[in-house]
């Protein structure tokens, strides 16, 4: 008994670790509400191209709500650490042709997967009645900013509820479409379901990444819509096999009967149409008989034969 409940306790204590570290995009429980936002997981990318007078900066942020980075991670000679849900990657173009490369992570995991991300997960409509979505935050990074200091970094991503969209329209992963979404920066963002928003200084200090995501995976039903169909449909199946059961266990049992007080039949006498039930073996084998002459007739060569 010891052992069984050290084992549940230290079961509990992983699970609750495990929570505390990451962010379960599959389970998500909020105000009774049900959520999946696995669909959506896998290396996404996204561009931000900001243009001035004394320079020009490209930032490509790279994310992976559902794990984390891994070899997604390195990119151009940076890395910003494997262990990461959300990297940036910036590089500053000067125009005396001079250039710099900064990575940063902005959500994650410590290296070797220590820390917490400390998400937190709110829905849009503790905010506004009208909006149906969730916001998750996340946190685990940092940003150096112009002035060498090193500052807090997170994400907040609002999952806006869209049953139009997937979340995945306009994030084909392939090099070649990310090429194109470069050149077409301004109607790729219109198609895009994830969408850039800003990356800036907020209220507590901190660095926060924010990002608008479109999809059906974020609407309040849409699980429970989901189970209820697939179980509606598994009923129907259900009832169809049973009453069928039922129907053949009736005519079985009601033919028996008639045949005892009817003939006073005994054995396979008693079951209704007795001698068509014996004699399926054998209309079974004749027919497979047949199929088999068949074959062979169809398959034999025409003509005359030698003598």
């Amino acid at each position: 008994m010891r052992v069984s409940s050290a084992l549940s306790s230290a079961a509990l204590l992983f699970s609750g670790l495990a929570s505390a570290r990451g962010f379960d995009c599959k389970d998500i429980v909020v105000d009774k509400y049900k959520y999946n936002l696995n669909p959506l997981g896998g290396v996404h990318v996204l561009y931000d191209n900001n243009v001035t007078e004394s320079s020009s900066v490209n930032t490509t942020y790279v994310l992976n709500i559902c794990g984390i980075l891994k070899g997604a991670s390195n990119r151009d000679g940076m890395k910003c650490g494997t262990s990461k849900n959300i990297c940036g990657f910036e590089k500053t173009h000067f125009p005396d042709g001079a250039e710099t490369k900064k990575p940063f992570p902005i959500a994650g995991l410590e290296p070797g997967g220590h820390g917490s991300m400390e998400p937190q997960i709110t829905r849009l409509k503790s905010d506004d009645s009208d909006r149906e979505g969730l916001r998750v935050k996340l946190s685990g990074g940092s940003y150096e900013n112009a002035d060498g200091k090193k500052k807090k970094a997170g994400a907040v991503i609002e999952f806006q509820c869209d049953p139009d969209r997937s979340g995945l329209e306009g994030l084909e992963s392939t090099k070649d479409e990310e090429m194109r979404r470069r050149e077409e920066a301004g109607d790729a963002q219109d198609q895009q379901s994830l969408q850039f928003k800003s990356f800036g200084l907020a209220d507590d200090d901190s660095y926060v990444l924010r990002l608008d995501w479109k999809t059906r995976y974020a609407c309040d039903n849409y699980v429970d819509d989901k189970e209820g169909d697939s179980s509606s449909h598994w009923g129907f199946f259900t009832w169809l096999i049973i009453i069928l059961f039922l129907v053949i266990a009736a005519y079985l049992i009601f033919g028996s009967w008639l045949n005892y007080n009817r003939y006073g039949a005994r054995g396979w006498d008693l079951l209704p149409h007795g001698d068509t039930l014996r004699d399926v073996p054998y209309i079974f084998q004749d027919w497979l008989r047949r199929v088999i002459n068949t074959l062979q007739g169809s398959g034999s060569r025409g003509g005359y034969s030698a003598v």
